[in-house]
């Protein structure tokens, strides 16, 4: 297991829940009519096709991001409105809500991502309510699991706090991820007339924040984002 993702689910005290979530993390698999389909690894995989991390080990990102806001908004309801709020179950629901993207994707020569023909079936979601019900994980995370889209564009709204958190979490990390990388390639068009391919999150904030700081004068912020493009260029030919 990738320490980073280790590092999460060690947060989770029940010994239980924290060794089932463990087990499918170590082999993020599924069986249908005997056979056995696996995907990108989770730390190579990207969570999604263009709208957010849609780069190598975008899904990584996204977990560990999506950990931080959910762990903020449980200490939020504990001290600021003095509800309560399963950690263990938040932890868990972060840590597995997309845990079958990556069977959903191949990658492409050229780099970038597609469909498999299994995704071309079932969803991501779906694929992961199933296992969760069939290896016995508790109600209440399967619920939050089921409930991460809301209910407008996933199969049912949050009705747990703990599942409220988990959704909240997803979609404001989804959208900060993905308004950064629609930013960086619409300045990179606007630049150099043709979009650059962005292959890190740091990609995206660096030519974000060269445009930030030329602000005022729109040639000078041209010039920066410019050169902010093909010094990543270089760094990529130098690796």
């Amino acid at each position: 297991m990738d320490p980073r993702l280790e590092k999460i689910v060690e947060k989770i005290r029940d010994k239980s829940l924290r060794e089932k979530v463990a087990s499918l993390i170590e082999n993020p698999s599924v069986e249908i009519e005997g056979k056995v389909y696996t995907g990108l690894s989770l730390t190579s995989s990207p969570a999604g096709l263009s709208r957010h991390h849609s780069y190598p080990g975008g899904f990584l990102e996204h977990v560990m991001a999506s950990t931080e806001i959910a762990l903020t908004l449980c200490d939020v309801v504990k001290k600021v409105y003095h509800g309560k709020v399963d950690r263990d179950l938040v932890l868990a629901g972060v840590v597995l809500h997309d845990i079958f993207k990556p069977l959903t994707y191949k990658e492409e020569e050229n780099g970038t991502y597609e469909t498999t023909p299994l995704a071309e079936r079932i969803d991501h979601l779906t694929l992961a309510v199933s296992e969760l019900v069939r290896s016995g994980f508790p109600l209440n995370l399967i619920h939050i699991v089921c409930a991460h889209h809301g209910g407008q564009a996933g199969p049912t709204w949050p009705r747990t706090i703990e599942a409220l958190v988990c959704h909240l979490a997803d979609i404001t990390d989804s959208r900060l991820n993905g308004e950064v990388l629609r930013a960086a390639r619409y300045l990179s068009r606007t630049a150099t007339g043709e979009e650059l391919h962005i292959s890190t999150s740091k990609e995206a904030f660096e030519i974000v924040h060269s445009k930030q700081r030329e602000y005022s004068d729109s040639e000078k912020a041209r010039f920066a984002v410019k050169a902010t493009i093909e010094r990543i260029i270089a760094n990529r030919n130098e690796n």
